[in-house]
């Protein structure tokens, strides 16, 4: 099954604190909307660029992302 993988990009030296705290935040979002968060977590790029993600399914796109406002996406199989 394919899922989306939503991207939020933080950079600066912050990047890694934001980038968790943003994460706490995905996760309350989608227990309160009652969507199905399949995983999510934190990437670091680089010392200075770091990303929050959230794996959804296709069928919650729309509403994430006119909710949530996401940087980019990935097709993940």
């Amino acid at each position: 099954m394919s899922y989306l993988k939503l991207i939020w990009d933080f950079k600066g030296p912050n990047s890694e604190h934001i980038a968790k705290h943003h994460e706490i935040h995905l996760k309350e979002f989608f227990d309160l909307e009652k969507k199905q968060l399949i995983k999510s977590g934190i990437e670091s790029l680089n010392l200075s660029h770091h990303i929050a993600y959230a794996f959804i399914d296709k069928s919650d796109l729309e509403y994430i992302k006119k909710s949530l406002k996401p940087h980019r996406g990935q097709l993940v199989n």
